[in-house]
C-alpha cells in the first residue's frame, strides 16, 4: 500500500501543481483544489500507471473519494484484484 500511496501522492501533486511533501494521506482532495475533471484525470493516470481499470464515474468518485488515502486505498484494491 505504501508504494501505491506514494504514487498516488505524486500524481495528485503533479495535477495540483504542488510539492508531494505537502500532501499527507489524510489530506482532503478539496483542500488541494482538486475538481471533478482533475479527479478524472488523476484516475486515468493511476489506471495507466498500474494497468488497471477503475470503474467509477465522477459523481460517484466524489461520494467515495474524499482524501488522498481514499484514492490510494481504492487503487490498491484494484491492483490486488488484477493480480488474482
Amino acid at each position: 500500500m505504501t508504494a501505491v500511496l506514494d504514487t498516488t501522492i505524486r500524481i495528485i501533486a503533479d495535477k495540483a501543481g504542488i510539492e508531494p511533501e505537502t500532501i499527507k494521506p489524510d489530506t482532503a482532495l478539496t483542500d488541494l483544489d482538486i475538481q471533478s475533471l482533475d479527479l478524472a484525470e488523476i484516475i486515468f493516470d493511476l489506471e495507466d500507471e498500474y494497468d488497471i481499470e477503475i470503474d467509477m464515474n465522477a459523481a460517484t468518485a466524489w461520494d467515495n473519494l474524499k482524501t488522498v488515502s481514499d484514492v490510494a486505498h481504492s487503487v490498491a484494491e484494484m491492483v490486488a484484484k488484477a493480480a488474482e
